[in-house]
């Protein structure tokens, strides 16, 4: 993310009131900033990203409640960390030959000095 996004810190109260007396404000402002995000990404990553947001914004519409809609997106985050083919699943198959550094070498050029007189 660039700086601005960083710097911007969030305010649970001011988010929350705003979505008790506007809804409408609070989701256009919460779709501003996802945006903002997203285009603070490297360019190859964007459209992933856009493809993440859209599928949590299916399980948001799909969900009869906020607390469902958490839950659906708690489920669905669990799925890709453990479920098949998922991070942990990805991390077992990692070749640890490619990441482990390679051994230091046995040979080496060694310079002489002379040795200098006080």
């Amino acid at each position: 993310m660039n700086d601005s996004v960083k710097k911007q810190a969030f305010d649970f109260s001011e988010w929350s009131d705003l979505a008790a007396k506007d809804p409408q404000a609070f989701e256009k402002r919460r779709e501003q900033t996802i945006e903002a995000a997203i285009q603070s990404m490297p360019g190859a990553k964007q459209q992933r990203i856009r493809c993440l947001q859209w599928r949590i914004d299916q399980e948001r519409k799909r969900s009869k409640s906020p607390m469902a809609a958490c839950i659906r997106l708690s489920d669905m985050m669990w799925e890709n960390l453990i479920g098949e083919n998922g991070l942990l699943d990805n991390l077992r198959h990692v070749d640890h030959a490619k990441i482990r550094p390679s051994a230091p070498k046995t040979n080496a050029n060694i310079l002489e000095f002379p040795q200098q007189s006080k």
